[in-house]
């Protein structure tokens, strides 16, 4: 069986997805014994962890996100193949999951619609003006709109 959850590179995916994904799992390792899952991804192998500190902390593996996190950190201590959790949108993904499964965080199914964005000057970080910020707006984890430099 295999079941295809993929979402866009450098992204962490949606909160529904990682539900998803971890029911999935779960329902697949409980229906008999010798079932296992095996994970693959193209890319930012980063996204991979926030799957799995997730599901370890969903299946009870890990009592918190924290130890979760401190838990996949330490595996990729030991075995170099595996990287950690690491980019901050990751993290803090992993702690939103923890809020769902405690009842803390509730989703809100309700649509959002982003009428404007103020960006209150532009940070200087060459002496000549070396940021140039744009914009990329996302629907439904596609692209919509990417504003010029």
């Amino acid at each position: 069986q295999v079941l295809d959850f993929g979402w866009p590179d450098m992204h962490t995916p949606a909160l529904e997805k990682i539900c998803s994904i971890c029911k999935a799992m779960d329902t697949w390792l409980n229906t008999a014994s010798h079932n296992v899952v095996v994970l693959h991804n193209k890319g930012n192998r980063g996204r991979l962890g926030v799957v799995v500190a997730a599901y370890m902390h969903y299946s009870n593996i890990s009592a918190s996100a924290d130890q979760a996190l401190d838990r996949f950190a330490m595996k990729r201590f030991y075995e170099d193949k595996v990287v950690p959790v690491g980019q901050p949108s990751q993290k803090r993904y992993i702690h939103y999951f923890s809020g769902l499964l405690s009842g803390s965080i509730k989703m809100n199914n309700k649509p959002l619609f982003l009428h404007h964005v103020i960006m209150h000057g532009i940070p200087n970080f060459e002496s000549k003006g070396g940021c140039r910020p744009f914009l990329k707006i996302y629907q439904a984890m596609q692209p919509v709109y990417t504003s010029g430099i």
